[in-house]
């Protein structure tokens, strides 16, 4: 195992850690790698896909698709920050220096967090659009939405910051191997050598404030929709309205569900096995999964599409 001595810094002793990757097992190894390079290929095609096809189509250019283009951007960098590094676990030795782990770490939170109030954003959108739609141009004009997401991108560089600066306060002398696929807070913790009690309670607020925060916000704003469409008398009126609100539903559900079971349990430095098959769904599988969700059952993106695909055709 490789360790070494740092001259400055924190004082840790460990130089490079080693990352252990989703499975020890020999057999699992190449199926998985296959799997999670389709999976990552896909990822970016989809997401790239729904960020130039919302550039070109001026009809797109709307609330709505705004933040579905900052939603795909996000997945599309996150995705980018963890899935190479767990290819490389599969075929090989996995060693990543210590300076290298922290600017995933501050990545990988960045990216999430910002993921967290882009969905929050969106939930909103699709408030204003139901229940206020007289009113949705004037509240989601091109200032309001321009603030949100600038707002978005704040908190999760304050939330990666406080992550990231405690998790360099911590010592780490011991082992060297990290039990993931990934630099995150539970195994890192459970490698430091000093106490990681103040990182535990960063850690709870952080996350509570960026997971409960935007769950409540995006709960309170659909049980607000569902009691509006309830009122809507027109059959074709309420299945428009649950068709514009389903995706979305389906996507905070997978993120929210899988990042709250992760950082918000009473344990978190305990069944690390299980901890990454839970980031799995919201690090690779959500980024995705988004741009079919949003794009399948989605008529403004398929008219997009064709006359996209006519002009390159008629060129």
């Amino acid at each position: 195992m490789s360790q070494g001595r740092m001259a400055s810094g924190n004082g840790s002793s460990v130089t490079e850690f080693v990352l252990l990757g989703l499975t020890q097992q020999l057999e699992l190894q190449l199926p998985l790698f296959f799997l999670f390079l389709g999976i990552y290929v896909v990822s970016m095609l989809g997401n790239l896909g729904l960020l130039v096809l919302i550039y070109l189509n001026p009809h797109l250019h709307t609330p709505m698709y705004y933040f579905l283009f900052n939603l795909s951007f996000i997945d599309l960098c996150y995705s980018s920050v963890i899935t190479p590094r767990m290819l490389m676990g599969f075929v090989n030795q996995n060693i990543i220096s210590y300076a290298e782990c922290m600017a995933q770490l501050f990545f990988f939170s960045f990216f999430v967090i910002n993921e967290c109030y882009i969905l929050t954003s969106m939930a909103y959108d699709r408030y204003v659009a139901i229940c206020k739609p007289l009113l949705y141009k004037v509240t989601m004009s091109h200032q309001v939405c321009l603030m949100m997401t600038v707002s978005v991108y704040a908190m999760g560089f304050l939330g990666a910051m406080a992550h990231t600066g405690c998790m360099l306060r911590l010592m780490f002398c011991d082992s060297n191997v990290i039990n993931h696929y990934m630099c995150d807070i539970p195994p890192l913790l459970q490698l430091s050598c000093t106490s990681t009690s103040i990182n535990e309670v960063v850690v709870f607020i952080v996350v509570g404030v960026n997971v409960i925060g935007p769950s409540l916000i995006i709960f309170i704003s659909y049980m607000l929709i569902l009691s509006n469409i309830l009122c809507i008398h027109s059959t074709k009126g309420r299945s428009k309205a649950f068709k514009t609100c389903s995706s979305h539903i389906i996507a905070v559900s997978l993120f929210f569900g899988a990042s709250a079971f992760m950082y918000l349990k009473p344990s978190p430095t305990e069944s690390l096995d299980q901890d990454k098959v839970s980031t799995v769904f919201y690090t690779i599988v959500g980024p995705m999964m988004n741009p079919f969700i949003y794009s399948l059952r989605n008529r403004d993106v398929h008219i997009a599409l064709k006359k996209t695909l006519k002009k390159r055709i008629s060129m």
